[in-house]
Formats: structure tokens, sequence, C-alpha cells
């Protein structure tokens, strides 16, 4: 969406100005990702305060009018009216700006970053391609950090400006943690490795899940089966519940319902995890221009645990950005 249109959205919700610090945000509108301190004005005429040491970047990136950020008095004079404010605008932000004005929550950035442009998309292609090379450029041996350690630096060798979240490498036992930490284990069957690149500040997010012995490959097939389903029924105007209930029922016709422990998915972009969330209690409708993960898992504590997610864009109907294999072998 244009910063215009956004901007007659803030009018639509009788907001004249609004505070934005969440870097995502910042980059989403300016073009400029902020490492220090930022806070960019948004209204008819916008600003973007950095701090000085940022300026030159600043200046040389955002779209937006750049002025040093000298103190929070000089944001204050910008605004007017109606401010809206970021739902994680930090408390002692809000004292020292917003005491004296009417304020109203909003989250017209969020919903404006959920349909990607083609640049967007395009970002987000290259960041899996990054992540996707690199994995398939390591041999997964060896002690659970060393594969993390490894599958990091080929992304960055690969182009990626960091790795998208700590890369999970969950084996053996471990792979029934859905968010587990690296550890100085030895790597051993099942292993779930959950990783993503950074490309231009769009990040990717896959899971692909090594397996070995009969039991593991059953509950690998039922793990896909239930992506699958899930994908085939992704769409404009389906709902993002009906969705995780595709997925969760295909699980719980094989008995496993109880181990599939978190929600189906969730939006893409600049961050991880971003709206909507495929999960039983997100009834927003799913639109054309998204792009949503897909990641149904199974989770048996004390044994192992599954899990498999790609990248869809939603068009028509879903499009798989992922090209590396579900199954993945030594």
């Amino acid at each position: 969406m244009d910063i215009k249109e956004i901007i007659a959205e803030m009018h639509n919700q009788e907001i004249d100005s609004l505070i934005i610090l969440k870097p995502e945000n910042i980059t989403y509108l300016s073009g400029f990702k902020p490492s220090n301190s930022s806070i960019l004005v948004l209204k008819d005429d916008p600003v973007l305060f950095t701090s000085k040491m940022e300026m030159d970047d600043a200046l040389n990136q955002s779209k937006i009018q750049v002025e040093e950020l000298k103190s929070l008095k000089e944001v204050k004079k910008m605004l007017r009216g109606t401010v809206g404010i970021e739902n994680s605008l930090p408390v002692s932000t809000y004292k020292k700006i917003c005491n004296d004005f009417e304020t109203k929550l909003t989250d017209v950035v969020e919903f404006s970053r959920i349909i990607k442009s083609n640049y967007e998309v395009n970002c987000i292609k290259k960041a899996i391609k990054i992540a996707e090379t690199s994995l398939m450029n390591i041999e997964i041996s060896g002690t659970e950090n060393n594969v993390a350690a490894e599958l990091e630096f080929n992304m960055k060798l690969e182009g990626s400006i960091k790795p998208a979240f700590d890369t999970i490498i969950a084996s053996g036992i471990r792979s029934s943690l859905p968010h587990a930490t690296v550890s100085p284990n030895n790597v051993e069957y099942p292993v779930v490795i959950d990783w993503g690149a950074v490309y231009n500040n769009y990040c990717s997010d896959t899971t692909r899940t090594m397996v070995e012995s009969e039991k593991q490959a059953e509950i690998f097939e039922i793990v896909l089966e239930a992506q699958k389903e899930a994908i085939k029924v992704i769409k404009p105007g389906i709902k993002a519940s009906y969705v995780d209930k595709v997925a969760r029922k295909v699980i719980e016709d094989y008995g496993y319902g109880k181990y599939f422990i978190h929600s189906t998915g969730h939006g893409l972009g600049l961050e991880v995890h971003e709206k909507p969330l495929l999960s039983q209690n997100d009834e927003s409708k799913l639109h054309e221009g998204m792009v949503i993960t897909v990641e149904p898992g199974i989770y048996i504590k004390d044994e192992f645990g599954v899990r498999i997610e790609d990248v869809v864009h939603i068009k028509k109907k879903a499009v798989l950005l992922n090209k590396i294999k579900k199954k993945i072998t030594v």
C-alpha cells in the first residue's frame, strides 16, 4: 500500500498523526532500517527522526524527510490532533510525548503490511533461495551447535544479512521441543531443522525433518499429508482458522491430535511472524497477495517430533515458494 493510502486510512480512523518506533514499520514506510533510536511521525508531511550516527544512511535510503533526533520535545512539536500509537510503544516514551494529546491505538501499518508487493515477494523468494542453497551445501553431522553455525555461516556467504531467527537444530528426543535451542549434543535422528535467511530486510522461514525409523517415517507422512491438505484449501476469502482446522483434522484422524501443539502457520515478511495467524482463534480472511507459512507438526514428549514448514504466496490459490524437497537425506 502506498504511504498516501495509509495516511488516508489514518484519517478514516480519525487519527491526525501517528508515532512509529517499531523498526519494521519504519523500514516498510521509509525504506530505511534503523539499528538505533529512530522515530517516524506519520502525517500529511511525515518526518523521520534518527540519531546522528545513522543520519547518512537514513538520508541515502529514506523516502521520507529525515531530521536528526535531538530530543523528544522536537518530536512532540510535530504532533497534532488525535495521535495514533502502536501497540508496542514503550510506556516511558508514551509519557514523554503523548500526555498532552488525545491518543488512539492503531495497527494501520501492520494491516497494510499484510498484502505484499511484487518487490516484497521477490525479496522473500531470494531469502528462501539463499536459505535452501545454504542447507544443501552442508553436512548434517557432528554436534547441533556445529551444524547451526555452519548453516548460518553459509547463509551469510550466500547474501543473507543475518539469520532470520536463531537456527533450530533439534535432534533425537529434543526434536519433540518445537522451539528447542541448539545443544552440544551430537546429531541423531530425527533431525528438525528450522532456519531462515534475510534478504533486503525480508525473511524466509522453512522447516525440514530428517527421519530414519519406521515410526518416524510414519509420523512424517501424517504431517506431510496435513500440510498438503491445508495448502489445498488456501485461497482468497478462506478464514485463517479454517486452514488450521483442515491441517488439525488430518492429524486428529490419525490419533495424534493432542501432539499438534501450535498453530498451523503465520504471515511472513519484514518479520518472521506477522499477521495473519493460521490458528483456531484467527477468524480473519485470507487475501490475494499475502505470504504465509504452513507448518503442522507432531511432538511426542520424550520420544521425538516432526515438523514440515513451507512458504506460500496467495494468488487465486496458494503458490508454493520453496523449491527444496520435503524429504532430505544426508
